[in-house]
């Protein structure tokens, strides 16, 4: 093997000898190196994982309709979020990417970056929303314009939705 290299996975280095030595069964020493790694509890420098459970989207017609009947909505040049009130104490987002954004591989690479977002800003959104996210029709969107953009846009909204305080008969 010429020269020396070190090859880094998941946080751990594995220098040029030890991937030699894995020989034809490459992989499946890489992976049985990790498992032991792992399992003597090295990893642990790991981030905790954001996840998207299925109660954290919204599945039926008539919630996506009621967002979008709702009257709220606000936009900026890489998104555009409608809005309801869901009256729980979670927030809810849908995903709708319409054919216009491409083919299904460029329309899911959309709607992984939207959930990645929602995913990153979960914590800094007001809870009791439900949001349908529609990007724009724009080939350069990334993940950071949809993390910039998503808290930005949900405060804005907020701001419009009337107190619970408000309502006749409270006070």
């Amino acid at each position: 093997m010429q020269g020396h290299f070190d090859w880094k996975f998941r946080g751990i280095r594995l220098e040029s000898e030890e991937i030699a030595s894995a020989g034809l069964w490459f992989g499946w020493c890489l992976r049985r190196i990790f498992q032991r790694v792992r399992g003597i509890g090295i990893m642990t420098d790991r981030a905790p994982r954001a996840v998207f459970p299925p109660s954290s989207r919204i599945r039926t017609t008539g919630d996506f309709e009621r967002a979008y009947n709702s009257g709220l909505r606000a936009g900026d040049a890489h998104l555009l979020i409608f809005a309801s009130v869901n009256g729980t104490q979670r927030t809810r987002v849908g995903l709708s990417v319409s054919r216009k954004h491409g083919g299904a591989v460029q329309r899911n690479r959309k709607k992984r970056l939207l959930r990645e977002a929602f995913r990153h800003c979960a914590g800094r959104l007001p809870a009791g929303l439900d949001l349908v996210l529609v990007p724009r029709q724009r080939p350069d969107s990334c993940l950071r314009d949809f993390c910039n953009s998503l808290p930005a846009l949900v405060r804005r909204l907020a701001r419009r939705i009337p107190a619970q305080d408000d309502a006749p008969g409270t006070g």
